[in-house]
């Protein structure tokens, strides 16, 4: 436990949970989609629905959608600036079944009109979950370098993902298998303790069956995309 575990975040308020969670949900959504957005559609759910306003909470994702963290001053005119670089963000309101009472549908279009649907969840402390990616289920927060394959479910994936990732000297902490239908669409999470270099990233972004890679490293500020 860090003193930031007792405390709170360094953040631009009122609150850690509606404010501070949600820039960083929306801080990771521009990471996943891999470039700037055009176009974001803010669903609110719940108590972000109920209090968002008051709290700040639609401004604060337009704030991490465009780049912001969450002790930027310029949080509160996230709007006005969205305006000036031409990113259109609609807001309004989702009733999500099973979800965490501070949850966002996100549905975002990047400027070369590469999509994106994410829902996560602030869950108190400026800490985050992201629940689905384009409707498939996931569970992860992008505290740690983390690596999400989107692949067509077949035999071997998992084993060729994880050997390169070994030969590489990169140490899996948490892995998780998600997939829609068996044989259909599968996305799998890597939370891992290292960074994952770029000519790897690269050989698995290559790989049969592989649909998309998409790479957060926070503590750094990089993203990969490919496919």
């Amino acid at each position: 436990m860090s003193i930031f575990d007792i405390i709170g975040p360094v953040m631009v308020g009122p609150s850690s949970s509606h404010t501070a969670g949600a820039v960083k949900i929306g801080f990771i959504t521009r990471k996943l989609l891999g470039e700037k957005p055009k176009k974001a559609e803010l669903l609110l759910h719940g108590s972000f629905a109920a209090t968002g306003r008051g709290h700040g909470t639609d401004r604060a994702l337009a704030a991490g959608l465009l780049g912001m963290k969450p002790d930027d001053e310029r949080i509160p005119e996230s709007f006005q600036i969205a305006a000036k670089e031409q990113m259109d963000i609609q807001v309004g309101t989702v009733a999500l079944r099973n979800v965490h009472p501070n949850t966002v549908l996100l549905k975002v279009e990047g400027v070369s009109g590469r999509r994106l649907e994410v829902v996560a969840s602030s869950v108190g402390g400026g800490k985050v979950k992201i629940c689905r990616l384009d409707g498939i289920e996931t569970n992860f927060s992008g505290d740690r370098p983390t690596l999400v394959v989107h692949n067509i479910d077949r035999p071997g994936h998992v084993a060729a993902v994880t050997a390169l990732l070994a030969a590489r000297g990169v140490n899996i902490a948490t892995m998780q298998l998600y997939r829609d239908t068996r044989g259909g669409y599968a996305v799998m999470v890597l939370e891992c303790d290292q960074p994952i270099p770029a000519d790897s990233l690269a050989s698995l972004a290559e790989m049969d069956g592989i649909l998309k890679i998409t790479y957060l490293n926070l503590d750094k500020e990089e993203e990969k995309n490919a496919g």
